[in-house]
C-alpha cells in the first residue's frame, strides 16, 4: 500500500483527536496517544485540554486521583501519564535494554548492577503498601547496611538511580502530599497490576500502541521514542518480528514503515487536512516522531523547537506541520511564525486562541509575528 506524507499528517492529527476534537476522558486519551509527557504537569494537562471539544482544567490530577492513570518514568526515562494495561508493556521494554548495566551508565552514577538489584528489593520492600516522599524513602534506604554510600544517587532531582527502578516494576509515582512527589508500588498502587511481562508479549501491546498514534514509523523512529535509539538492532528486530500479524508495512512516498494491520484501510481513505492547532510544550504529536525529524519540524527551526535543558517549546500546527511556535507573554499569546511555512489562516490561530482560554480560563489577547 502507498500513501502520501500528507495523508499520514492527517492520519496521525485525526488518531490524536486533534481533528476533530473528542468527548473521550483523559483515560481514552492517555491510552490513544500511548501515553503522555508530564515532566511539566500543566503541559500534560494542556495536551489533553488541546483534544477535547469541552475541557475541564484539573483533568488530569482527577484521573490520578482515580488511578486510571497512572504517572511514572518510562519513555525516554521523562515522567509520562500511562494507563495502567499499557505501562507494563512500555516498562518491559525499557527494562530489556538493561541500561543500567552499562559500563558509561555505571561510571556516571557510581552504582553497579549489583546494587541496582539489591536497591530494587530493599525499595519494594520498605514501601510495602504505603506511599512515601523521596526524602523519606531515601532516609530509609540509606539507614540499611550497604545502602548508605547512595544517598546522593537517590537524591538527584533528575532521580536517575531510581528511573530503572520504574521500568522493572518496582515503583511509582503516589498520589502528592502537598508540592511532594510520593512513590509507591505498582502492586499496590496500579488496579489490575500483574508485573512486567516478557519483551516478546510487552512488543504486542507497546508497538500497535505507538503506531495507533504515530503510524505509519519505523522500527527506528519507534526505539527513538521509546529510548532514545538504545537497543541493538537485533533486539528491534525481534520485537517487531514478536508484534507479526498485528503490523502491515505501507510504502510513504516511497519510503517503507508500519502501519497496525487493522488501520490500514482507513490510512489509505484519508484526506490531507487544512487544520490549524496550538499544541502544548511537549506535545506527544511532536514527540512521537521526535523533533529530528524533517517531515514534521523543519530542520532548520529544530532548534526553535527543541531548545536548551531539554524543553521542547509549544508549537503552531498547521496542515500537519509545525508552522511557528507560541507561548504566553503577560496577557497574551505570543504566536511566531515559520514564514518558509506558508501562510497560516488568521480564523484558525483566533479559533485555537479561543480554545485555550478554554483550556486554561484565562482569555489572553492573541499577536501573531514572523521569526
Amino acid at each position: 500500500m502507498k500513501v502520501t506524507q500528507e495523508q499520514v499528517l492527517a492520519w496521525r492529527l485525526r488518531q490524536q483527536s486533534l481533528e476533530p476534537r473528542t468527548t473521550a476522558t483523559v483515560e481514552q486519551l492517555v491510552g490513544r496517544l500511548a501515553g503522555v509527557q508530564a515532566q511539566v504537569a500543566s503541559a500534560a494537562e494542556l495536551a489533553i485540554g488541546t483534544r477535547r471539544r469541552t475541557p475541564r482544567p484539573g483533568a488530569v490530577e482527577r484521573a490520578l486521583a482515580d488511578r486510571t492513570v497512572v504517572r511514572t518514568w518510562s519513555m525516554r526515562g521523562t515522567l509520562h501519564l500511562l494507563l495502567p494495561e499499557q505501562m507494563a508493556a512500555f516498562q518491559s521494554l525499557l527494562a530489556a535494554a538493561r541500561t543500567w548495566e552499562k559500563p558509561s551508565w555505571q561510571r556516571s552514577f557510581g552504582v553497579t548492577p549489583t546494587q541496582m538489584t539489591a536497591l530494587g528489593d530493599a525499595v519494594e520492600e520498605i514501601l510495602g503498601d504505603d506511599a512515601l516522599t523521596r526524602q523519606e524513602l531515601t532516609e530509609a534506604v540509606v539507614a540499611r547496611p550497604g545502602f548508605g554510600e547512595l544517598r546522593e544517587q537517590l537524591t538527584s532531582g533528575w532521580g536517575t538511580v531510581l528511573k530503572p527502578l520504574a521500568w522493572t516494576g518496582r515503583l511509582c509515582h503516589g498520589p502528592n502530599r502537598g508540592n511532594r512527589t510520593t512513590f509507591v508500588t505498582p502492586r499496590s498502587h496500579v488496579p489490575g497490576w500483574s508485573g512486567i511481562p516478557e519483551p516478546e508479549e510487552a512488543a504486542r501491546t507497546a508497538i500497535p500502541a505507538y503506531l495507533r498514534a504515530h503510524g505509519p514509523a519505523t522500527a527506528e523512529a519507534f526505539d527513538a521514542w521509546l529510548i532514545r535509539g538504545l537497543s541493538r538492532k537485533a533486539v528491534l528486530r525481534s520485537l517487531f518480528a514478536a508484534a507479526g500479524d498485528l503490523l502491515t508495512s505501507v510504502e510513504v512516498d516511497g519510503e517503507p514503515a508500519w502501519i497496525r494491520t487493522e488501520d490500514a484501510d482507513a490510512l489509505a481513505r484519508t484526506k490531507p487536512s487544512k487544520a490549524v492547532r496550538l499544541l502544548s510544550g511537549f506535545d506527544q504529536y511532536v514527540l512521537g516522531p521526535g523533533t529530528a525529524d524533517p517531515r514534521v519540524i523543519p530542520a532548520s527551526r529544530r532548534k526553535a523547537v527543541s531548545r536548551t535543558g531539554g524543553w521542547i517549546a509549544p508549537v503552531v500546527v498547521h496542515r500537519g506541520r509545525v508552522a511557528g511556535v507560541w507561548d504566553v507573554v503577560d496577557d497574551t499569546v505570543d504566536v511566531q511564525l515559520f514564514p518558509e511555512s506558508g501562510a497560516v489562516p488568521a480564523d484558525g490561530l483566533e479559533a485555537e486562541a479561543a480554545h485555550l482560554a478554554r483550556c486554561t480560563g484565562e482569555v489572553r489577547e492573541l499577536r501573531v509575528r514572523t521569526v
